[in-house]
């Protein structure tokens, strides 16, 4: 009997866990039912609600739109290039042998900075010729001073004199050619043959193709330096046949680089090519463009859009924020925080990372440029 009671009171036990566990596993469930309806929930077509602190907040951002001016057609591509004119590629006007390297590669350097000394013999001949030239005008002239003083005496015939000043004469115009040999090889006074290359503008060092003991000439088919100012550049593009006529000298045009994704520099065309490559279809257009700061290097890639100009502007939105849907786009505006609403826009232009919104979005609005693809699935049929 003893036994019997023990049995139905644990078989009674066992029944009252059993419930409770069926309570306790109902109960969660209703309540996780109830935090997903609370989390997610379209109360429209097209808008999707999210409670505060729902974990798909963590994949969305958003980002206020702005109205720019558009490109007048699709972004070409286009490459950082040396400023000619701010550019100069120093060879040797004369030949020798490099004897000290006075700069070097990312210096900085004014005009009339050394860039080398040479041992140079023409110099050394040119300077002795020079010298003797000049001593010969001086012994010259004082013969010439003689004579007009005994012409004026009537000590000597005037033939004597005319003679006197005839090779006077003489002596100047060899002391003048000394003088333009000299100038011609860029030196002055005496060096005793050792010349100075020196840059002819102020800028920065680039490039360096000589070295200690080399001998210099100035037939070399490379410069021995380039010098450049790297605060000014160029930016290459070619433009396809069919975008020419969008294209304008003093235009303004944005640049796009990979090594600065998020930020944007401005050029001004000032060069239009005048003939049209056969092979390519495509026409070279040149953009100038400030870089002050130096972060813009030569040979860099860059994305380049020529603009229409403040008379027609876009909102300029990231792919990333587009969602197609056949012929459509559409784009997500967050209302408030954790709410979403699906909006259809018209495009005017797209590219490769940007495109631009005619109509359907306002400078100010707030759209999702991440976690579009998320709320689109949340919206389901319910987006119109």
């Amino acid at each position: 009997m003893k036994n019997l009671t023990k049995v139905i009171a644990l078989a009674t036990i066992v029944v009252i866990a059993g419930g409770i566990v069926i309570f306790v596993q109902k109960q969660a469930a209703h309540e996780e039912a109830q935090q997903d309806k609370r989390s997610t929930e379209v109360h429209q077509p097209g808008v999707v609600k999210f409670a505060p602190g729902a974990p798909q907040m963590n994949s969305i951002r958003s980002e206020i739109v702005k109205s720019v001016a558009m490109p007048s057609a699709d972004p070409v591509n286009g490459r950082f290039t040396y400023d000619e004119d701010v550019t100069s590629r120093v060879s040797s006007p004369i030949t020798g042998r490099v004897i000290a390297v006075r700069s070097d590669i990312g210096q900085q350097v004014g005009r009339g900075t050394a860039l080398l000394e040479i041992d140079a013999p023409d110099l050394a001949a040119a300077e002795a010729d020079l010298s003797r030239a000049q001593s010969e005008e001086h012994r010259k002239k004082l013969a010439y001073d003689r004579a007009r003083n005994l012409l004026d005496k009537e000590v000597i015939a005037r033939k004597d004199f005319e003679t006197a000043e005839a090779d006077y004469q003489q002596a100047q115009a060899d002391a003048h050619r000394a003088n333009l040999k000299m100038r011609n090889l860029n030196a002055s006074g005496s060096q005793n043959g050792r010349f100075i290359l020196r840059s002819p503008i102020a800028g920065s060092v680039v490039d360096r193709l000589v070295n200690l003991g080399q001998e210099v000439r100035p037939d070399l088919d490379k410069p021995l330096f380039v010098v450049t100012d790297f605060s000014r550049l160029w930016v290459l593009a070619d433009v396809p046949e069919k975008s020419l006529a969008n294209v304008h000298l003093g235009q303004t045009v944005s640049l796009e680089t990979d090594a600065y994704p998020d930020q944007k520099f401005q050029a001004k065309v000032d060069r239009i090519g005048l003939v049209l490559d056969p092979s390519t279809r495509r026409v070279q257009v040149r953009c100038s463009v400030t870089n002050k700061d130096l972060r813009l290097k030569p040979e860099m890639f860059a994305r380049v859009s020529f603009l229409a100009g403040g008379e027609r502007k876009g909102v300029e939105v990231p792919n990333t924020s587009l969602v197609i849907d056949g012929i459509y786009s559409w784009v997500f505006v967050e209302k408030s925080v954790g709410v979403f609403e699906k909006r259809k826009v018209k495009l005017a232009l797209r590219g490769n990372d940007h495109s631009f919104v005619e109509s359907g979005l306002d400078e100010g609005d707030k759209v999702v440029v991440e976690g579009a693809l998320l709320l689109n699935s949340e919206a389901g049929e319910y987006a119109k």
